[in-house]
């Protein structure tokens, strides 16, 4: 389970006007904004739960995913997931969990997937009947096939995600971090990811936690929105009376309208 209790999280933005005295005036004299990313935002999430964390660009949502994930440390508050706190039990929460950044890899860009996957295997300690098991389990799955003696660069970005989730799960975690999972994924690509992931919760009950900016995604997989804006949560429901009116977009944006986010 996941519980996050009045966590807060600031950072500082140097500003300056344009022009070459100005760059030279910040260099000894540099002026901050503190931007608010989290505003004692509260939740609490259930094992098995698939969970859309949304809202707007700047939102807070990128925030809250690194600070569950042990990444960053929140100014205060108090977060418990599965009962560790994710910044100061980084080793034993690391091997718990499964994050997916859309814009970033955790593969190696100039070998061949599998050996990516069995650098994953060494850093997780993973033991090999556990390691072959999921590997030939996600590989049949995702369709991997001959993409894993591929060099990552050569791959698509649809080929990319879909073994970056196969990465993410080689150690069996209990709880999926997914931030933009199917960014720049074309339609059959984006199918294929809703349908593991929904499969994936399903058959491991697995905890899924997902931020995106396409509805669809949070329409075909998860069951409870949260919605942030201004680094605090606004709505948390159930996503069939979000999805109601019909058009989840449109409604969605009717939402950020109302919030004034």
């Amino acid at each position: 389970m996941i519980t996050v209790n009045n966590i807060c999280k600031s950072y500082k933005a140097a500003k300056r006007n344009a022009g070459f005295g100005e760059s030279v005036r910040s260099f000894f004299r540099r002026e901050y904004d503190v931007v608010k990313a989290l505003d004692h935002i509260s939740f609490t999430i259930h094992d098995g739960e698939t969970v859309g964390y949304i809202g707007p660009n700047g939102a807070g949502k990128s925030t809250t995913i690194k600070i569950l994930s042990g990444i960053l440390t929140p100014d205060s508050g108090d977060c418990l997931v599965d009962g560790r706190v994710p910044w100061k039990n980084r080793i034993e929460h690391v091997a718990r969990i499964g994050v997916v950044f859309g814009q970033r890899s955790q593969l190696w860009w100039d070998v061949p997937v599998i050996d990516s996957f069995e650098l994953l295997r060494d850093i997780y300690s993973i033991p090999p009947e556990i390691y072959h098991k999921n590997k030939d389990d996600l590989t049949e799955l995702l369709e991997l096939g001959e993409l894993l003696r591929t060099p990552t660069r050569q791959l698509s970005l649809g080929q990319r995600m879909r073994c970056e989730l196969a990465a993410s799960l080689l150690h069996s975690p209990d709880i999926l971090f997914l931030d933009e999972p199917t960014i720049g994924l074309d339609a059959v690509s984006k199918i294929a990811v809703r349908e593991f992931i929904v499969r994936l919760n399903r058959e491991r009950k697995t905890t899924v936690i997902l931020t995106t900016h396409d509805m669809q995604d949070i329409e075909a997989i998860t069951k409870r929105v949260i919605l942030i804006g201004k680094g605090r949560i606004l709505l948390d429901g159930d996503i069939s009376e979000i999805a109601a009116s019909g058009d989840i977009d449109r409604t969605v944006a009717e939402l950020y309208r109302t919030y004034d986010i």
